[in-house]
């Protein structure tokens, strides 16, 4: 017999996004399961999800209700999710009390931040995430928009663009790879950047913080460098305001690289600031015609002076895409990733999983995400507190203990007990020779050298590198199967016959286990090798 639920769980509610042409929806089927699972019930606004591809039947069998309309979806939902800042008209029909989760944007939103203190409300901004706090990655929605964001906008140039973007070679003629110029190399930018190589572009990239250099070109761009030393790191992976000289170098590397590229991608934002304009009306003028221009940061005003927020508009005959809905352009991608960052979000606030969301105030992730609570302006979250530094260790203690006890773990011989040890070692030897088989003494010496030459190839070689060296250390092993295929193989003509059993079960184990290791090696190098395979 099936219980119902207490009346203390609370229902999650997913309205239908009104911003105009937003496709996107705050969860998608797969999630609502787990919801239910963490103990919460589920509703979902009629035709929420249809733009993205998700039908209300796909919800219903999830185990959502479906309610017709947004007025009774916000009246009976504990906590809503959304995607954009919700409208004047939507705080008015949400629940006294009840909880918001979502992008707020609250320093370019302050009417709305006091209309939700009036409702008493409590408002998660998934956007006010401290990101540099890495247990916060799985929660970072910027961070999967961004990277959707990226690759629609290589996308979108494609479409506009003339010509192949990888060069090509025909019975009609040659055709010349496409020259991607990247302005900000975040996390769009990467994207962008490993999107248009793939597709065969010669790409450079720009940003300005140095660090950055290395993952433009793990991507298969060239990092192109400002002829000014300046570092550009700012707060939470962000880039800062740079100086007026770095300024005026970067916009001569600019016009530069306007009159070679192709096709141009900006990504420049700064928290809470309009966008920097690094594209000028000249440098358009300077490019080819038909070349292509993606301004990632029309919403916040553009990068480009010519750009037209939420249009794609022709200058100089050069196409300037300014569309403020790229990720929106990749619906059921992006709704997927968003829904599965506010369920990581969710159990972080329902760690009993019982249905009912608790905000942590002491938890920094929580305290940096909560910009009201129950009513109360929380906003900006104070800064983070500082890791401890580790501490010193005591340097000067070490070499006195080492003086006091030389013959302790790790401390070197000194030159008596060396000389005994290898006084002991040699009348071992001389005992071998005396009295030992010949035939015993020539195995003997082969296998004290081969400890020596393997002790020497393998002990001194960082543990770090021994998975990448397993094929050659599988020559090693090599040695060992021989020497037991010889044990194994049949006796030649006139000899004493084979050895006797237990040898014979020694080296048939001994090239049993060196053949796993030798096979085994291999495989585990093969499968390294296809890991930096396209």
């Amino acid at each position: 017999m099936q219980t119902s639920p207490s009346p203390l769980v609370q229902r999650i509610g997913v309205p239908k996004e009104t911003f105009p042409g937003e496709k996107r929806v705050a969860t998608v089927p797969d999630v609502v399961e787990k919801l239910i699972k963490l103990g919460f019930k589920v509703a979902v606004e009629a035709g929420a999800g249809d733009a993205a591809h998700f039908s209300d039947d796909t919800y219903r069998a999830a185990g959502a209700e479906v309610l017709p309309d947004a007025a009774q979806l916000w009246a009976a939902s504990d906590i809503v999710l959304k995607v954009r800042p919700p409208s004047s008209e939507e705080v008015a029909l949400m629940r006294e009390g009840g909880t918001l989760i979502g992008f707020v944007w609250p320093a370019q939103n302050p009417a709305l931040m006091e209309q939700l203190q009036a409702k008493k409300a409590t408002v998660l901004a998934i956007d006010c995430l401290p990101r540099t706090l890495s247990r916060a990655q799985k929660m970072d929605a910027l961070t999967s928009t961004a990277g959707v964001s990226g690759y629609r906008a290589v996308i979108e140039a494609a479409n506009a663009f003339g010509r192949y973007f990888n060069g090509q070679i025909t019975a009609a003629g040659k055709v010349p790879p496409a020259k991607v110029f990247i302005a900000g190399a975040g996390v769009a930018g990467l994207a962008a950047i490993g999107t248009a190589a793939n597709l065969g572009a010669i790409v450079r990239a720009n940003d300005t913080r140095a660090e950055v250099a290395d993952q433009v070109k793990s991507l298969g761009g060239e990092f192109v460098k400002v002829d000014y030393e300046e570092d550009g790191s700012g707060g939470g992976g962000y880039a800062k305001v740079m100086s007026e000289g770095f300024q005026a170098a970067q916009r001569q590397m600019y016009a530069e690289q306007a009159k070679d590229a192709d096709i141009i991608i900006t990504t420049a934002l700064i928290p809470g600031k309009p966008a920097p304009k690094l594209i000028t009306a000249e440098m358009v003028q300077s490019m080819r015609p038909g070349s292509v221009i993606v301004d990632m940061a029309a919403e916040q005003g553009g990068n480009c002076e010519l750009t037209v927020p939420g249009e794609a508009v022709v200058r100089h005959g050069v196409t300037i895409i300014g569309y403020t809905d790229l990720a929106s352009r990749l619906a059921k991608q992006s709704s997927t990733l968003y829904a599965t960052n506010l369920l990581r979000l969710i159990e972080e606030l329902c760690k009993a999983k019982d249905g009912v969301a608790v905000v942590n105030m002491e938890d920094d992730a929580i305290r940096g995400l909560t910009v009201v609570k129950d009513g109360a302006l929380t906003w900006p979250a104070p800064p983070l507190k500082a890791a401890p530094a580790p501490a010193p260790k005591p340097a000067a203690a070490v070499p006195a203990a080492e003086k006091k006890s030389s013959h302790g773990p790790g401390a070197p011989m000194s030159a008596k007990t060396l000389t005994i040890v290898f006084a002991v070692l040699a009348v071992l030897f001389w005992g071998v020779g005396a009295y030992a088989p010949v035939a015993f003494l020539g195995h003997f010496t082969v296998f004290v050298l081969a400890c020596f030459i393997g002790y020497m190839v393998v002990w001194n070689v960082t543990p770090a590198l021994h998975t990448p060296l397993m094929s050659v250390t599988n020559a090693i092993s090599s040695i060992i199967a021989i020497g037991a295929l010889v044990q194994i193989a049949p006796p030649e003509a006139g000899t004493n016959g084979r050895p006797d059993g237990l040898i014979l079960w020694l080296a048939f184990a001994a090239l049993v286990l060196t053949a796993v290791n030798m096979f085994g090696g291999f495989a585990v190098t093969r499968r390294m090798l296809a890991m930096f395979r396209k």
